[in-house]
């Protein structure tokens, strides 16, 4: 796996642990850093030392979205095919963090904001501390509050109508607003932020991997399909579950009154 350059990546204890690292630019994305969050959530899918990924923010923000000069300032100077090519970038990291059959947390330790709001909310659950703030700010600078995926994922979160609050004021909202949306699960204390992402991220890493890739597969089929496909979809999914080496595992753990030991198979 090629190491990234823009920002930290390590894995310990079977938890991948993503830093963005830009911190005097509140952790803003340039093309390099999409790129590579792009190509590693990709091939995290098939690196078999990792079993859940938490991404956070160096310094005082988690991700203030794309990069005024680095970004923005150099999408002028594209042609139509050119900025099509580089928003297509950005959603195949929204597509690859919603596809890569491992749990992924966010740890946001400070505003997130643009495209830093929908990666947080493309993680399948997020931890903020109490500092934190949350702004789809898309329309606030002339664009569509649509991006990323955003018009999609938002809904599905928060609702219909939260969401068109959001997307169509771009204004920032508080960690304890978004919790009570259901936007953040948890708001814990600053200092114990990532200690309690990394807890999450090692008691799923260290679950049953196979099953709760094919509950992440279901719970995005999930989120556009009707009664009828959902009921279809999970009974495969069961079934091919009621075979796996864990299933057994678990049923052998409970009659021997141990702790079950999963590998994933």
């Amino acid at each position: 796996m090629q190491p990234p350059s823009s920002f930290r990546f390590k894995v310990e204890d079977r938890v991948g642990l993503i830093t963005l690292a830009r911190p005097d630019k509140l952790n803003s994305l340039t093309f390099e850093v999409y790129r590579e969050l792009r190509d590693l959530f990709f091939e995290l899918e098939r690196e078999p030392t990792v079993g859940s990924i938490v991404i956070t923010g160096e310094g005082r923000g988690f991700c203030s979205g794309g990069d005024v000069n680095a970004i923005i300032g150099e999408l002028f100077s594209r042609d139509t095919a050119g900025v099509t090519e580089f928003a297509r970038m950005t959603c195949d990291l929204i597509r690859n963090m919603r596809t890569v059959r491992k749990p992924v947390i966010a740890a946001v330790n400070g505003i997130a904001a643009g495209a830093g709001a929908v990666i947080a909310l493309a993680a399948d659950l997020r931890l903020a501390s109490p500092d934190a703030k949350i702004a789809f700010l898309f329309t606030k600078v002339g664009l569509a509050g649509a991006d990323m995926g955003a018009a999609y994922l938002l809904p599905r979160v928060v609702g219909l109508s939260r969401a068109t609050e959001l997307l169509y004021f771009g204004d920032a909202i508080d960690a304890p607003t978004a919790e009570r949306y259901g936007l953040f699960n948890r708001v814990v204390e600053k200092s114990k932020l990532l200690d309690e992402a990394r807890a999450w991220a090692e008691r799923l890493a260290n679950g049953p991997q196979f099953s709760l890739g094919i509950t992440k597969e279901l719970l995005n089929a999930g989120l556009s399909s009707d009664l009828h496909s959902a009921l279809d979809n999970e009974a495969r999914g069961q079934a091919i579950c009621m075979r796996t080496e864990d299933f057994r595992e678990a049923y052998e753990a409970f009659v021997q009154k141990r702790p079950a030991r999963f590998t994933g198979h």
